[in-house]
């Protein structure tokens, strides 16, 4: 079942974070000091955003949260976070997941979605261009960037 996540599933949420995440930093997550409960607190009760859960038999195994971003058109919506359980990964939660999100963009009249994903996440970056997210040409990376930043036409088909 996907459904909108509860402010008390913040400690699970971040701890979801935390596994998926530290797959792919070589040397182990880095501490970077943010209160991770807290911040996925915030997202879950932030009146301009949304998160999205994937629950399944009582636990939640996905997550995904977005909003307009600061400064950026109404019709344009930011993929902040999204992550499946690694225990979960290659059984079809993550394509779920991705199109609850692309569901509700559209309900909500989202024209583009953009999102950054570390350019070291490979298993991420393959799946999000197996969905049709392509290179944002608005934001090529940088040379020696940590993060691609990747776009998707919402109501066009497959990122088109």
């Amino acid at each position: 079942m996907i459904r909108t996540a509860l402010s008390a599933e913040a400690e699970t949420i971040a701890a979801l974070h935390l596994r998926a995440r530290s797959t792919y930093y070589p040397g182990g997550l880095p501490d970077d000091g943010i209160d991770w409960t807290a911040a996925w607190r915030g997202a879950v009760e932030r009146p301009d955003g949304q998160v999205l859960c994937v629950v399944e038999a009582g636990a939640v195994i996905g997550v995904a949260s977005f909003r307009t971003p600061d400064g950026a058109a109404a019709d344009t919506v930011k993929l902040f976070q999204f992550h499946v359980d690694p225990g979960h990964w290659r059984a079809g939660v993550g394509t779920a997941l991705h199109t609850a999100c692309l569901e509700q963009w559209r309900a909500d009249g989202r024209r583009t979605a953009v999102l950054d994903v570390h350019v070291e996440n490979l298993r991420a970056r393959a799946f999000y261009l197996r969905q049709g997210w392509v290179p944002d040409p608005e934001n090529p990376p940088a040379d020696g960037a940590d993060h691609l930043y990747l776009r998707y036409a919402v109501t066009g088909e497959r990122g088109e």
